[in-house]
């Protein structure tokens, strides 16, 4: 599942391969990517779990959410529910209730909230698998995420230690930043501005660029177009989410453009989501 809007010509979070295939059951390369129930090759399922190649349908009857927007948000609800097939493969019953909001300043928002309707507890992972337009790869940095532990796909998950004053990119990279900030910010030097990514109720942060020589090999993706992309993603990774019966859990992502001369205030800005 993808979302798809531009603010004051800005690109804030859907950046699509022109290669892209957009047919079920097919992933599209790119937007935003609801990972549910499992997020990459963790579990039995699919990649990235089944959530982002349903067709999910308008939540008519959604549990109000408590925020003070005084109308300045617009907002649509929706609603995924398990149909027999997913149950067959994963045999868990589950209401996934989204929010997607825009905000008059242009910020977009995602509340997700998942519910246990089973008979006893399930677990799983999840992610707003996130793609960002940038100019340029290499003139890019993320801020937020120095001194954190890493596991590293590139390297069967083994744990380090981020070294560095901000991440840059050289080469390909497929980490999973654990036990993150819930503020992190992607600097694009040559756009000067900055993407503001904020979260709530996931942990982690996903960081994935596949570089020249991994983009040639995916049917879905330019041989060029990893020099313009980047994936940040809130999520919940090292530790699966469990729930009881009845039960219900919330995971928020709100992502801005700002200029990045305005950045570092926003790095010390409190989640309000």
């Amino acid at each position: 599942m993808t979302f798809d809007h531009s603010v004051g010509g800005v690109c804030v979070s859907e950046i699509y391969s022109v290669v892209a295939i957009f047919k079920p059951p097919n992933a599209m390369r790119g937007g935003i990517q609801m990972c549910f129930p499992q997020f990459g090759y963790s579990g039995t399922l699919e990649r990235h779990g089944f959530a982002r190649n349903r067709i999910w349908t308008l939540d008519d009857e959604h549990p109000p959410i408590n925020h003070n927007d005084n109308g300045s948000k617009v907002s649509v609800d929706l609603i995924l529910k398990p149909s027999e097939d997913d149950l067959k493969c994963w045999p868990h019953c589950f209401e996934f209730r989204l929010r997607v909001s825009l905000s008059k300043d242009g910020d977009l928002s995602l509340v997700s909230r998942i519910r246990n309707v089973n008979g006893k507890p399930f677990s799983f992972s999840f992610a707003y698998h996130t793609y960002l337009s940038v100019s340029d790869i290499s003139e890019v940095r993320i801020e937020g995420l120095e001194t954190l532990d890493y596991l590293d796909n590139l390297s069967h998950k083994e744990r380090f230690t981020e070294q560095g004053d901000a991440i840059t990119f050289e080469s390909e990279v497929d980490r999973v930043y654990v036990s993150s900030p819930n503020v992190v910010a992607v600097l694009d030097h040559e756009k000067k501005h900055s993407f503001v990514i904020r979260k709530e109720g996931l942990p982690d942060v996903v960081v994935w660029n596949p570089w020249e020589k991994k983009s040639k090999t995916m049917i879905d993706f330019g041989d060029e177009e990893y020099k313009q992309m980047l994936c940040v993603d809130a999520a919940a990774v090292e530790r699966a989410i469990t729930l009881k019966p009845g039960e219900e859990w919330t995971g928020k992502l709100e992502l801005s453009a700002v200029s990045s001369t305005n950045c570092s205030d926003h790095l010390d800005h409190p989640v309000s989501i």
